[in-house]
């Protein structure tokens, strides 16, 4: 199918697969284009071999069933037809009978497979002409994405469906032919090709209530989508005019207008010489005020961001009788981040054999020595546990006493510590306090792990009265081994145990006022690693990515990058390094390095382009600020 072939030829050039289907390009360069020098357009038919995840440089082009064609090579033929880039799909329709070919709609959803749709071998009813025959197709289950484009994986299982065949009238009203008339809902796609069609991109929406934003990652077409003939960046404004996903939507709000769409006919957007984007609405946002105009162009300008193949250094919103406002990307990343640039980067920290928290100075590809940090967690005078420094790195919380206290100390001044803001009664050091995280708000969290009694805290500020958190799912025998909270405080990533298996999950945090008194709920947990059996460690490696440390059913450690949603890539694997129990990963600058603490080789560093550098052989629980 497309990329992953089910062992049918496909041909570079021009010509047609075996049973018609698809054909399959490789582009010049980057972008395959028409006039496209030294392409062949004669010469023997060559297979061609499986596209990696996520090759962009493959394109498919559905070919139109041939004539007399058999029931085999229907089902083949659109199946391939439906990993191409067809206008509307429109290929792929003529495989369908009419009263299908209307009915069918590719954009409602997608269903991933580890590999492309097996195709079985057709019933044999007595009667063919009149009950048609139907094809099992098979395979493995990993994700699904919906109409809002929103990536959601799941763990492997099995996927059993059918497509059924008819005889019609063919067009010259004298034979029949061959077409389906029952199928799938959605796109059927093997994990390679839905990579080289798809990539990840991160809308923004403003955290509820708050003047920052919060990623929401899904995935558009790589190309000109053929249901909506828009290129990828107008794909992209659309999605986030279109509003948040489904998971997201109750903790984030759109300073877009409800109703506000795109300009009609407005199929590519391109940026001027100026690096200026021009964005055309439709008359409901005529009215919006100056303020809420820059909050829907910062929207725009973190969006498109994300998008490496346009330039966008500042966004012009249109509404319908001419331009509302103008943002730049430096002034939106200033005023609208969950973290705003310092202008010293982020350096990373970690516990040294003498109890004192350390720091790393940024220092790129090279490491620099480690020096202690001003204040009491400075001078090893206590027995440091998981140690979290807050997002201004004025500020740390550190677990003392064996996992029974979390204390907030200065990093700038030689204060005195403070009494404890959370204690732990469990019986065993593993039964009590977690590693905290800081939040962008300033708020400070940590789990008590205490069976008997397991909960989840969130200090205001760090220094307010404790706020028992609502997890209506931490019951059962259940317990959260570790967490972290994202800079914009609206999710949460938490290692948890059931049944002796700690999975990733994703929570998002909801937030309201009762009585004068703040309640705050993590609730929807969603696992984002399905395919690691165990996670032993998480950091956030960005505004939806995270770094984790996990193992595969039967296989061997790994470090490696996922996604929010679950999504990885097969370059989100990171160097070996043996026996990594804790991992830190930077936030918002991606050339600072990945630090870890391993058994065998203590505090390390990777910097982006290298291998493990050791840092320090006697060291242990690095971490960034957050």
């Amino acid at each position: 199918m497309g990329a992953d072939l089910r062992g049918k030829r496909k041909t570079r050039g021009r010509g047609r697969s075996a049973g018609g289907g698809a054909v399959v390009l490789a582009a010049c360069g980057a972008l395959l284009v028409s006039g496209c020098a030294g392409m062949p357009d004669s010469g023997d038919v060559q297979a061609v071999k499986a596209s990696n995840a996520g090759d962009s440089q493959v394109r498919v082009y559905a070919v139109a069933p041939r004539d007399n064609a058999d029931p085999e090579e229907i089902v083949d033929g659109f199946l391939e037809a439906m990993t191409s880039d067809d206008p509307g799909f429109a290929t792929a329709r003529k495989y369908l009978t009419k009263r299908a070919a209307r009915s069918w709609k590719p954009e409602q959803s997608i269903t991933v497979l580890t590999n492309a749709p097996h195709r079985g071998q057709a019933d044999r009813p007595g009667d063919p002409d009149t009950q048609g025959r139907t094809f099992p197709l098979s395979g493995r289950r990993v994700a699904q994405v919906d109409a809002r484009h929103a990536y959601r994986p799941e763990v492997p299982s099995a996927f059993d469906t059918g497509i059924h065949v008819v005889q019609q009238p063919a067009s010259d009203g004298k034979s029949k032919e061959w077409r389906i008339d029952s199928l799938p809902p959605g796109l059927v796609l093997g994990e390679a090709d839905f990579l080289r069609n798809y990539r990840a991109v991160n809308k923004y929406y403003f955290a509820s209530d708050e003047n920052w934003v919060v990623a929401d990652p899904v995935y558009i077409r790589q190309r000109q989508d053929p249901v909506t003939r828009m290129d990828p960046v107008t794909q992209t404004v659309k999605a986030l005019l279109e509003g948040p996903t489904k998971w997201l939507g109750p903790a984030v709000e759109s300073r877009f207008p409800s109703g506000t769409e795109l300009a009609k006919d407005v199929y590519s957007l391109t940026p001027d010489d100026q690096s200026t984007l021009k964005i055309p609405l439709n008359d409901k946002a005529d009215r919006v005020s100056t303020v809420v105009c820059k909050g829907m162009a910062a929207q725009l300008l973190f969006t498109l961001g994300d998008l490496t193949s346009v330039r966008v250094e500042q966004v012009e919103i249109q509404g319908s009788t001419g331009a509302l406002c103008l943002l730049g990307k430096g002034q939106a990343e200033q005023e609208f981040s969950p973290v705003r640039d310092s202008g010293r980067g982020e350096s990373p920290y970690f516990v040294d054999e003498h109890q004192r928290l350390m720091t790393l100075a940024d220092g790129g590809r090279q490491a620099q020595k480690p020096t202690e940090v001003p204040g009491p967690f400075g001078k090893g005078t206590v027995r440091l546990g998981p140690v979290a420094v807050d997002r201004a790195e004025n500020r740390a919380a550190a677990v003392l006493q064996d996992g029974r206290e979390l204390r907030v100390g200065s990093l700038t001044a030689d204060d005195e510590l403070p009494d404890p803001v959370v204690t732990s009664t469990g019986a065993r050091p593993e039964d009590r306090l977690s590693a905290p995280s800081w939040d962008g708000r300033g708020d400070l969290w940590v789990a008590d792990r205490d069976p008997l009694k397991p909960r989840l805290w969130m200090v205001p500020g760090g220094q307010g009265e404790r706020v028992a958190v609502g997890t209506p799912w931490l019951r059962g025998g259940a317990r959260i081994e570790s967490l972290r909270v994202s800079a914009d405080g609206v999710r949460i990533a938490l290692l948890v145990t059931r049944d002796d298996h700690t999975t990733l999950q994703i929570g998002r945090v909801g937030r309201s006022v009762v009585d004068g008194r703040e309640e705050v709920t993590v609730t929807d947990l969603q696992d984002a690693a399905p395919r690691l059996e165990s996670v032993t460690a998480v950091s956030w490696a960005g505004p939806s990515r995270l770094v984790v440390v996990g193992t595969e059913a039967g296989g061997v450690q790994q470090v490696r990058y996922v996604q929010t949603d679950g999504s990885t890539s097969a370059t989100s694997v990171l160097p070996g390094l043996n026996g990594v129990t804790s991992v830190a990963a930077p936030y918002a600058d991606q050339s600072a390095p990945v630090v870890a603490d391993s058994r065998d080789d203590g505090i390390a560093r990777l910097a982006p382009g290298t291998n493990w550098q050791p840092l320090r052989t006697q060291g242990s629980l690095p971490v960034y600020p957050g």
